[in-house]
């Protein structure tokens, strides 16, 4: 083992590893080097080298900022002493002996505070499992892209006025959950970057989700209802020009509300309203990001941003008004989802990362990659790999800051919701992370340290007495499955992805009860639109099939497993034809129904047994991605009696008792 590949295996990046077909893959050194550099081990001599691996082993001997241990069970100490004393997030206080290097089990889940000589280490106590729901609970519910929805009064995009109502239609129709996109802070008023999977911010949200009206202020003013697609680059600006009006109105007891509140939102929040507020002021001038502002605003406690916000105090409470808005309207629909008996309420969705040019990364740069992006390796499916343009923590900044920005993620999210579903949850084991600007063959995987992050997920689920879904679907990390068992998450399973060895579809009664089952995601075809063929129209017309297949070998196999297909659903009647979609959707939504699964859950889209997709992975431009709506207010889609028995169908499947495993 050469120095460089002792350093990269002490820094966690893996050099040999396989790929989805079983072909083992080395990354090259110069990836390695340039790798190891960017996370803060320089690697372009030997000396440097050298120097990076004693400085590893200087870390390694420090005592960690965050101890995480499991309830009830030893506890190892980096620090070998006889006593050691305990203080709860009460105060109260108990001595504890050390013995054998390990502190005594701790019965009770939580944060303390740890005393051990002249050392004080945080200790995070994290319960065995997750929050979860009763075993003899089955619920279900829908999955809804937000700005898909529509309401009586025309606007440009659907908002959390229009969510708070397709709960209480779901609610009403005996739904325990709704799953929604994630409402991460984007970049305000700007109408390019709108997906919501590359946010600027986790901490923060959306504030043009947010609604006047679920907070007692007078509704947004009626706007244009918009064709099949938003029109996000005049919506979004407009929308900020909307809520300017609202802040400008303010009744004095709700701008002092506005200002007690965000005060209690601590410095992280003023400094995400500061970094709006700049955004806003430099996104005129063509600037993208904070890496193109001037350099005196790159430090966010430096003089510029400090005089920038003492010399424009009622802009930085303009933008704290809009964080107000939008987690009071959330935490609203999420009140409201309990009061009218649902399990669960919200399931919020966390993004796998954000913008390099974005809040977090301009607020957290000791914690965040830098000079790294993360992405997927080239396979089969994607020769030239992914880069997903997008940073997150590092596993250096999470371990040297006692994982204090996971947390916060957590606990911002899980704030407002039941529970929360973790995007490519493999990232909390390891990351594809590659230089910034090259492609994704010069990329390796980065291990991060899982048992802690899942041990901190399960005691925030504990705390917040919420759920945890893992989206868990592809090549598996070796120990990923089982460790997420163990740990309580539930995990997805997609009816596309769940086959049996001889490639046929598995019965309901072969999915794991610990799991949440699903006709789709925003990710997959819908029922209609791949019995019909339409994601195969599209791959096809955008040159996505595979490289050694056509369009009639496709549509050949397309025919088989549809067969395959209806004869899992066990239909008696003969199989429908590609173009009768509606009694297929309907079959797949009994299907999931009758699923062992905690959870059964089904995208609007499979609900309303629409053809198209919200997202095509891969796209930007070729596919509206984002932007398709409803065509028309929820409530009249779901009186529709097609749409009625459809929902039926899934409910009442929940209601029978779940099928039995073979």
């Amino acid at each position: 083992m050469t120095e460089l590949h002792a350093l990269a295996e002490a820094i966690g990046l893996v050099r040999n590893w396989w790929d989805v077909a079983g072909k083992p893959q080395t990354v090259s050194d110069e990836a390695l080097g340039t790798i190891a550099t960017a996370l803060g081990y320089p690697a372009d001599s030997a000396a440097a080298i050298a120097r990076s691996l004693e400085q590893i082993e200087d870390e390694r001997r420090r005592p960690p900022a965050l101890i995480v241990a499991d309830a009830r069970q030893p506890i190892p100490l980096p620090l070998s002493l006889a006593r050691a004393d305990l203080v709860a997030e009460d105060g109260t206080s108990q001595a504890l002996q050390i013995e054998g290097g390990h502190l005594p089990p701790i019965v009770e889940p939580g944060y303390y505070r740890l005393t051990i000589g002249a050392h004080e280490v945080a200790l995070a106590v994290a319960p065995p499992r997750c929050h979860g729901i009763e075993a003899d609970r089955r619920v279900w519910g829908p999955s809804v892209q937000i700005p898909s929805l529509r309401g009586r009064e025309p606007q440009p995009f659907g908002h959390f006025g229009h969510l708070d109502d397709a709960v209480k239609q779901f609610a009403e129709r005996g739904a325990d959950v709704v799953m929604i996109n994630p409402v991460h802070a984007l970049f305000p008023g700007h109408g390019i970057g709108f997906s919501p999977y590359s946010p600027s911010s986790r901490l923060f949200l959306n504030g043009a989700m947010g609604d006047p009206a679920l907070v007692g202020l007078p509704p947004l003013p009626p706007g244009e209802d918009g064709e099949a697609l938003i029109d996000w680059e005049g919506a979004l600006p407009r929308r900020l020009a909307q809520l300017r009006k609202v802040f400008d109105t303010l009744p004095p007891d709700v701008r002092s509300r506005v200002v007690g509140d965000s005060l209690a939102g601590g410095d992280a929040l003023r400094r995400h309203a500061i970094f709006d507020a700049l955004d806003v002021r430099f996104r005129a001038r063509g600037l993208d990001g904070w890496r193109a502002w001037p350099a005196p605003f790159h430090a966010p406690d430096g003089a510029a941003v400090r005089q920038f916000a003492a010399e424009n105090p009622d802009e930085i409470t303009f933008h704290l008004f809009v964080q107000w808005l939008a987690h009071e309207s959330l935490a609203a629909i999420q009140g409201r989802a309990k009061a009218a008996g649902m399990a669960v309420g919200l399931l919020a969705d966390l993004a796998v990362g954000v913008h390099t040019g974005g809040s977090d990364s301009w607020g957290l740069r000791d914690h965040l990659l830098d000079g790294l992006t993360i992405g997927a390796p080239p396979d089969p499916l994607g020769p030239l790999g992914q880069n997903w343009m997008l940073t997150t923590f590092s596993p250096r900044g999470l371990r040297e800051s006692g994982y204090a920005p996971w947390i916060a993620t957590l606990r911002s999210t899980l704030s407002r919701a039941g529970g929360l579903r973790i995007d490519h949850a493999f990232g909390l084991s390891r990351l594809w992370v590659m230089p910034e600007g090259r492609s994704s063959s010069d990329g390796a995987y980065l291990i991060y340290p899982f048992h802690d992050l899942t041990r901190l997920a399960a005691l925030e689920s504990h705390r917040a007495k919420a759920l945890i879904v893992a989206e868990d679907l592809g090549t598996k990390p070796g120990g990923f499955a089982e460790a997420i068992d163990a740990t309580g998450m539930l995990g997805m399973r997609v009816l596309w992805f769940e086959r049996a060895l001889d490639h046929g579809f598995i019965g309901p009664q072969d999915y794991p009860p610990d799991s949440v089952a699903m006709t789709g995601t925003h990710d997959t075809a819908t029922v209609a639109g791949w019995w019909a063929g339409r994601d195969l129209d599209w791959a096809d017309e955008l040159g996505r099939l595979p490289v050694d297949s056509n369009r009639e070998r496709e549509d050949e196999r397309r025919a088989w497993d549809r067969g395959l297909l209806w004869a899992t659903f066990g239909g008696s009647e003969p199989r429908p034809a590609p173009e009768e979609t509606a009694p297929v959707v309907e079959a797949a939504l009994r299907h999931i129904g009758r699923a062992r699964s905690r959870i059964a859950l089904a995208p609007l889209e499979d609900i309303l047994a629409l053809e198209e997709q919200p997202n095509l992975p891969g796209t930007i431009s070729e596919h509206p991605n984002w932007r398709r709506r409803m065509e028309a207010p929820l409530e009249d889609l779901l009186a529709r009696p097609e749409t009625a028995q459809r929902i039926n169908a899934l409910a009442t499947a929940r209601t029978e008792p779940p099928a039995d495993s073979w």
